[in-house]
């Protein structure tokens, strides 16, 4: 039996991946889907190679999958073959969205895998307000929607910033706190079960129309200190 975690290197994959080893379901794998469309529906697609660095830092296997092919039945079907030949629960980071829920309980039941998705149908300010609490390190590396320009690129997602988002959803246009509706997507640089944080060594910012994307050339892993000092008392 191998509980996989889908992980695309965000907060609520990373999030719910941890939650998921609280709660005794111990992760065994941390599962990318690397999709060819940069627009895709199903999955996410900002700096998907940084993952592997966030599996190492937390000392969990880590497997890519490339999507074959575009559109909803090659995403579908990429995420079947990925999730095929094991038998034990998959663990996902959704929290609101209905078209990624349906196809991958769709998936899932096909395979006789159970789903795990313990941000389901939270409320989006404390699903943030958690993940901030947990002590997670999140950057904003894609934005996509008014009034969120290329200014919140690489800025950390933190309470400060969680209370500029509702003022600018109350008084511009509305978004989804947690960044549900595709508004914004995130990168995960640390977090206290990572024994090193990722440092971002090269990036560079790109803008097409209204979206804007912190595309990383580079990145390394840096031990914690306090993860050092244990090693070496041990």
């Amino acid at each position: 039996m191998t509980v996989t975690a889908l992980v695309s290197g965000g907060k609520d994959s990373i999030y719910s991946a941890y939650l998921a080893d609280t709660q005794g379901f111990t992760v065994d794998e941390l599962l990318t889907l690397r999709p060819s469309d940069p627009d895709s529906m199903m999955f996410h697609t900002p700096n998907l190679d940084l993952v592997r660095l966030q599996a190492e830092a937390w000392g969990k296997r880590h497997r890519s999958v490339a999507v074959e092919g575009e559109g909803e039945a090659a995403e579908s079907a990429s995420l079947h073959r990925a999730l095929s030949g094991e038998r034990g629960w998959v663990v996902a980071g959704a929290i609101a969205s209905s078209y990624q829920w349906a196809r991958l309980q769709s998936v899932c039941h096909s395979l006789g895998r159970p789903v795990f998705t313990p941000l389901w149908g939270k409320a989006p300010r404390r699903v943030v307000e958690e993940e901030i609490g947990a002590g997670l390190d999140i950057r904003v590396v894609h934005v996509a929607a008014e009034p969120l320009g290329p200014e919140w690129l690489g800025r950390g997602l933190d309470h400060a910033a969680i209370g500029e988002l509702e003022r600018l959803s109350r008084t511009v246009r509305a978004v989804h706190l947690a960044g549900e509706g595709g508004e914004y997507e995130s990168l995960v640089v640390d977090a206290p079960f990572f024994h090193s944080r990722i440092e971002l060594a090269e990036t560079e910012r790109r803008s097409v129309g209204a979206a804007h994307r912190l595309v990383v050339g580079s990145a390394r892993l840096v031990r914690k200190r306090a993860h050092s000092a244990r090693a070496q008392s041990s």
